[in-house]
C-alpha cells in the first residue's frame, strides 16, 4: 500500500550538469515526486546518452523536462519567483529554506558547483546540506538533489 502525497510542484534546476548517470537518476527522482526538471546548457553529455537512459530506466519518457540554452534563457522563459540555491558554500542550513510550492531548487555541476558569479548574486538564497563527517568535499549531485527535494516535500506536508 502506498501513501498518496500531493506534490508541491517543485522545479529542480541543474546548471551545466556533467554526468549522465546523475541526471538520469535525478530524472527518475523528479518523475517519482511530480517535479519538473530543468537543464541549463551546456550539458556535458547527449540527452540520448545510454547512461542517462539506463539511470532513468523506464521513468525517462514520463519526465517533464525543459532544456534551456543558458541561465539567461532560463530566467527569461520561466521568470522564477522563488529560487533557492544549494551549495557547499551556502551560509544557511537546508532546513532553514522556506520551500514554498512551485519553488526552483538550483544545483551546480558535479566538478565545480554553481558558476562563480552566483555566489555574489544569490548568496542570500544559498543553502547547504550539513555534512558533519571529518573528510568531505561534497555529496553526490543526485543524493544532494534527493535530500533537498524530500526536505521540501516534508515541509509542505507538515511532517
Amino acid at each position: 500500500m502506498s501513501i498518496k502525497v500531493k506534490s508541491p510542484g517543485f522545479n529542480l534546476v541543474l546548471v551545466n550538469p556533467e554526468i549522465p548517470q546523475n541526471t538520469g537518476n535525478i530524472g527518475r527522482l523528479c518523475v517519482s515526486t511530480g517535479t519538473i526538471l530543468h537543464l541549463i546548457k551546456p550539458v556535458g553529455f547527449s540527452l540520448s546518452d545510454r547512461y542517462l537512459k539506463r539511470a532513468g530506466l523506464d521513468y525517462w519518457p514520463h519526465l517533464e523536462l525543459n532544456v534551456h540554452d543558458s541561465w539567461q534563457h532560463f530566467l527569461e522563459s520561466r521568470n522564477p519567483e522563488n529560487m533557492f540555491f544549494f551549495s557547499t558554500k551556502g551560509e544557511k542550513m537546508l532546513w532553514d529554506c522556506p520551500f514554498p510550492e512551485g519553488s526552483y531548487l538550483i544545483f551546480g555541476n558535479e566538478s565545480s558547483g554553481l558558476p562563480p558569479d552566483f555566489y555574489n548574486s544569490f548568496i542570500d538564497k544559498m543553502y547547504t546540506i550539513p555534512m558533519p563527517g571529518e573528510f568531505h568535499r561534497s555529496l553526490n549531485l543526485a543524493n544532494a538533489a534527493a535530500i533537498v527535494l524530500f526536505e521540501g516535500i516534508r515541509q509542505n506536508i507538515g511532517g
